[in-house]
Parts: C-alpha cells; structure tokens; sequence
C-alpha cells in the first residue's frame, strides 16, 4: 500500500493532510508513505520529521504519486492539477461538491475514486473521522481571537491602580462545533457570554460552558436535521429568530456568528438594522462568510467597518491560520478513516454500501455520484 501526501496548492491553504506522527503509525503497519517535498513546511512539520518517522520524502507530485493507491490532500485539486492523479487512484480529500462540479467531472473522466472528507456521517462510530468537527474547534478559538483583537476595549472584568473596568459583552450565535468553542473561550478572555441556537438540544451544553442562553422562546423540537445539525428555518422561524435577536445584538460588544446549513447558503441572521443599533467599536466576526455570511455586510475574507462605527470581520478558511493544530486533528481524522478503508487480509477496500464510505464518495468507475 503506497499513500502520497501532496502539498497544498490552494492559495492560503498551509495545512497538510498527513502529519508525521500519523505517518509512522501507517508505515509501521506496511504502508508506504511518499510526501511531496515540503507538504508539511508551512504547518511546522519539516521533511526530515517525515523521514524520521518512517515516510519517503520525494521531489514533486508527480513522483509522490506514482504507484499510489491513494492520495491524501486538504483541499481539492485543481482541474489542472487532476491531470497528475492516474486511474484507479483513490483521492482523500474536502471536495465541497456543491461548487465543485467541474473538478468532480475532470476527476471522474481520469477514473479517479474521489472521497470527500466533510461527507463523513454524523454517526457515532465516525465520530473520530469527522473533520469539520476537528476544523470547526480551530475556527471557533480563533474567531474569538480575532473579535478581541479588534475591539477598542478589553474583555475581562479588571481592577486596577486607575480605577475598575467592565467585562465586555459577547454573543456567539450558533451553538454547534465552533460556537461551543467560541462560547468556551470567550469565557476564557473574561468576557460576560450569551449565545443562541435554533436547536433545543443544545441549551444545556451552552449553559455548562458558564453562558446565559438567549431567545429560548423561539425553540422547536424540529430544528434539529439530519445528523444533528441545524435544518434551514422556515421564513417565519427566520423572522421570529431575528426579532428575538435584535434585542439582544444591540447591547453586545462582540459577536460572533457560526451558524451553518451543509450544503446551502448560511442562513442571514444579524440583519443592517441590527448592525445598526450596535454602538461604535462593537465588532462582528462572522465564521460563515463563505457560505454566505449570518451577517448583512459581511464580505468573504475582507474587513468592513460600518458607517456607524461597527466592525464585521468575514475571515475565510480560520483553520489554516493555525495549521500545526488544525493539521494535526486533521490528520487524525485521515488517519481512522484510513485504517477504516484498509484492511490487513485485503489491502485497501472501497465499499460503496459501506455506511461511511458510501455517503463519501463523489466519482467512483468513471462517473459523479449524485
């Protein structure tokens, strides 16, 4: 069994697929691990670590490549970098299907098996695999970072020689994998920390975290989809969540918005009126800008301070400015998932009726899977 590790060829990406640590735990059950030179650089992780635990450090992709059955990446490749994959290679990636179709199509007429990694089932046994929820922790603790970095004000409650300062007002907004993380350490900073979802379920865990819960009157049993994440709100759910929230949003100093739908456009909750009735200094940091944005104004990747005085931050991709963690956890995830697929009498098996890998795969024997 011959696994290529590629580097990232996305422009920002500084994560890597396969990190030293999990690379010695497949060489020493057999495998074969080929790392495109430097794969590992910008998240800390040197060649020589590579060699040291076992793998082949080679010079390009094309030399990784050659004689894998697999290839792990970060990211999807490019439709021109599809060219360097060979039939019958299985490519272990994010792929993001809903806006990758010309990829998938150049991936499938190159007969290449695609897995995607953020497909993995919300299901217990793939609790492990799963690395929106790893990369999800990384946005969540860096998001609220950035807010307090951007706010003219300290967070945490001080008495000092000149006098006692008040703790800052945070509101994170969605309280999946990143919110929870961005409730935990804001309360961490010193802030004073409220938060809200749609789901019922999660009441109790935002309250264990030391936060107050907002808007409990607006909750349904229902708002919980498949896998556990929030389903898209009905419009009159939407208009009774913003109403209920445009009460609260005004009196915060910062907020941060996590609330995602998979596979659709991020649901707009913090509209212009409530972005006006912020007071000058207040900072929005807005995790889903590239699904869309929770908030009115925020642009993907980009600053935008509002006539009134308000700052909304639309940070892209939060886990590759901390990529030696986050590639870590990523790792792992790639990891489980491999000793999932790769069976010690059998090689590597791709099951299509497997309950993990089934959901996964995206072009398999020539064709894109619906």
């Amino acid at each position: 069994m011959r696994i290529a590790v590629l580097v990232e060829r996305a422009p920002g990406e500084r994560r890597v697929a396969l990190v030293p640590e999990s690379a010695q735990k497949l060489t020493k059950s057999g495998a074969t691990v080929a790392v495109e030179t430097g794969a590992g650089r910008a998240a800390g992780f040197t060649d020589a670590a590579y060699t040291a635990a076992g793998a082949t450090v080679v010079g390009s992709a094309a030399e990784a490549l050659a004689g894998a059955q697999i290839a792990l990446g970060v990211q999807k490749p490019s439709v021109t970098d599809v060219g360097a994959l060979h039939s019958g290679q299985v490519l272990v990636c994010m792929v993001q299907a809903a806006t990758s179709g010309d990829v998938l199509a150049a991936l499938a007429q190159r007969g290449v098996t695609t897995l995607a990694l953020e497909r993995v089932p919300r299901i217990t046994r793939a609790q492990s695999m799963d690395v929106l929820s790893s990369q999800a922790t990384v946005a969540g603790y860096k998001a609220v970072l950035m807010g307090a970095s951007a706010l003219p004000r300290l967070l945490p409650m001080m008495t000092t020689a000149a006098g006692s300062l008040t703790p800052g007002k945070a509101f994170v907004i969605g309280a999946g994998v990143a919110g929870l993380q961005a409730i935990a350490t804001a309360r961490r900073l010193g802030a004073v920390v409220s938060a809200f979802d749609v789901r019922v379920a999660v009441k109790e865990q935002i309250q264990s975290l030391g936060a107050t819960f907002v808007a409990a009157e607006t909750l349904v049993a229902s708002a919980e989809g498949q896998g556990g994440y929030a389903r898209a709100q009905t419009p009159e759910e939407q208009a009774a969540t913003q109403a209920a929230l445009a009460k609260h949003v005004a009196d915060m100093d910062l907020v941060v918005t996590t609330a995602a739908v998979p596979g659709r456009r991020a649901p707009l909750l913090v509209t212009e009126a409530m972005v006006a009735s912020m007071r000058p200094g207040s900072v929005i940091v807005d995790i889903a800008a590239e699904t869309g944005g929770n908030c009115a104004g925020t642009k993907a990747g980009e600053t935008v301070v509002t006539d009134n005085g308000v700052t909304i931050l639309g940070p892209v991709n939060l886990p590759a400015t901390m990529p030696l963690h986050a590639s870590q956890m990523f790792s792992r995830n790639v990891l489980t998932f491999l000793q999932h697929v790769i069976k010690k009498d059998k090689g590597l098996v791709i099951d299509l009726a497997d309950e993990i890998t089934g959901p996964m795969c995206l072009t398999h024997a020539g064709a894109v899977r619906p």
